[in-house]
């Protein structure tokens, strides 16, 4: 949040700059605003070039982009504003150190004035703006993690799991928690064969010899 606060007052301070210079000095006591923008690209000339088509124009274009950054916390936009500021400054250098034969530096309104010094100035706090910008903060990134297992494993059962034994007829092997309660029981069939040479039950002989007779 501070970086974001602290890199949006560099970045709008250097487009303020930026956006100033063109009415200041720029060579021989000329003021960037008489410089028309296409002369950049086919020579300079002695005239005179309209406010909007002149060098005011990319810096304005360069402010755009810097208010459009600060608010949606684009860092990008920032740098790119800064380097636009930079980018047309220097051509500019090129086109009139061309025209002129050589540039020069005086004190007395000759040579290059301030006017350049704020472009100059501009750029570079619109690309330390940008460096300070923290930018936006992205949403924290959620990891689908896998559903937890139904089944015991070999590793034992899943937590927060309980197991209900089963009911007391069922086979023990259909149930492993049921299994591991209860002692293995042979289920008992119903339906098994009859078979012919097991004797009949004797009661006189389960009694015993001893036992007397019942009373009838």
């Amino acid at each position: 949040m501070i970086r974001n606060v602290a890199g949006s007052v560099l970045a709008l301070a250097g487009a303020t700059a930026a956006v100033w210079s063109p009415f200041r000095a720029w060579y021989d006591g000329r003021h960037g605003r008489d410089y028309a923008i296409d002369e950049l690209f086919t020579g300079i000339t002695d005239a005179k070039g309209e406010l909007l088509g002149s060098m005011l124009a990319p810096f304005l274009f360069a402010a755009f982009l810097t208010l459009l950054g600060v608010v949606l916390r684009s860092r990008l936009l920032v740098a790119f504003a800064g380097i636009v500021v930079l980018g047309f400054t220097v051509l500019w250098m090129v086109r009139v150190g061309q025209a002129e034969g050589s540039l020069t530096i005086g004190g007395d309104g000759t040579g290059l004035g301030d006017g350049v010094a704020n472009a100059f100035g501009g750029g570079i706090l619109l690309l330390l703006g940008a460096l300070v910008m923290s930018g936006r903060s992205r949403p924290p990134h959620h990891v689908d993690r896998a559903p937890r297992p139904t089944h015991p494993t070999l590793d034992g059962p899943p937590p927060d799991d309980t197991y209900l034994p089963e009911e007391p007829g069922a086979h023990p092997q259909a149930s492993a928690p049921y299994a591991a309660t209860r002692p293995y029981e042979v289920p008992v069939r119903d339906d098994a064969p009859f078979r012919d040479d097991v004797p009949a039950r004797d009661p006189e002989r389960e009694r015993g010899r001893g036992d007397p007779p019942p009373q009838r």
